[in-house]
């Protein structure tokens, strides 16, 4: 473990939780109180500094100190909620030596956030009498400033909720509970990329199976399109190439202290390339004895 890593985690962990509105904050906060987090909704910004008051001042006050990470939400319902009083009462907190600070922003596209309150039939809390489209480009005016600030942006438009709490728990672990956890992920170009991944590798490059009119309508998991993918003459290079790579960045970003690492393959259908490939390098992190998670995002589309 690095001087920096040891620095960090000595010190209390504080989550600003912050985004838009049903991006998935509760979800988070819920997946947060799991894993070990003291968890506040709403908390005016001019009370944070009494929640984390400096460990010598707590003590001598003879105030039982809590050294459980800490998770605040913070949104468009919190009073005092503006650049002005985040300058205030935020920014200080990230000067403070015994505190590790990281502001976590929940986004989504406005479609996806428009439906998800069409099908509960919840208002949006800026939208007043008006249509929910008007009150998520209100707030998303209103939150600009914040989420050009974050440390880490997560676009839950298509993340299913065992998604979010993998990504989430992966990120935010007590340092001690962590080990390198590596998620791999196939994707289609044209769907969009995906907005978690640490490494992206393209594999349109590779023979597409969608061309031979027996493979077409199989994936990536079958055994016929896998051997289709193998044959083509730059398969082995490129992977033995990737294979090298992994090796010399895991350690590395272990050193880091980092806990999570998103692998995305893509391919254009990701049907069948990038579900092939994804899963080999799945294959090949756990013959290096890693924890690893699998997803296919645009398998069944």
């Amino acid at each position: 473990m690095s001087v920096i890593t040891e620095a960090k985690a000595s010190r209390r962990r504080l989550l600003l939780v912050t985004g838009m509105s049903g991006a998935g904050k509760s979800t988070a906060l819920n997946v947060l109180e799991d894993i070990g987090y003291e968890v506040v909704d709403n908390l005016p910004l001019s009370l944070l500094s009494d929640l984390v008051r400096p460990r010598d001042s707590a003590d001598r006050d003879g105030v039982a100190v809590f050294n459980r990470p800490l998770a605040l939400c913070i949104d468009v319902r919190t009073r005092q909620f503006d650049l002005e009083h985040f300058e205030h009462d935020i920014a200080p907190l990230l000067d403070r030596t015994d505190l590790d600070v990281t502001l976590l922003f929940l986004d989504g596209d406005d479609e996806a956030l428009r439906r998800r309150f069409t099908e509960t039939r919840r208002p949006h809390p800026l939208a007043l009498d008006r249509p929910v489209i008007d009150g998520i480009r209100r707030e998303r005016e209103r939150l600009d400033w914040l989420k050009r600030r974050a440390d880490l942006t997560v676009n839950t438009t298509d993340l299913e909720i065992r998604d979010l709490r993998r990504l989430l728990a992966g990120h935010f672990s007590h340092p001690k509970a962590r080990e390198l956890s590596i998620f791999v992920m196939s994707f289609s170009y044209p769907r969009g990329l995906p907005a978690d991944a640490d490494l992206l590798f393209d594999v349109r490059f590779l023979s597409n199976p969608h061309y031979q009119e027996n493979l077409r309508s199989l994936s990536g998991l079958d055994l016929a399109v896998g051997r289709h993918i193998e044959a083509d003459s730059v398969f082995s290079a490129f992977f033995a190439n990737l294979k090298d790579m992994l090796v010399t960045l895991l350690p590395a970003y272990e050193r880091e202290g980092k806990s999570y690492l998103t692998i995305a393959l893509g391919c254009t259908g990701g049907r069948h390339r990038s579900v092939f490939v994804a899963e080999r390098v799945a294959q090949l992190m756990r013959e290096f004895g890693r924890q690893v998670g699998v997803r296919h995002r645009d398998l069944e589309k």
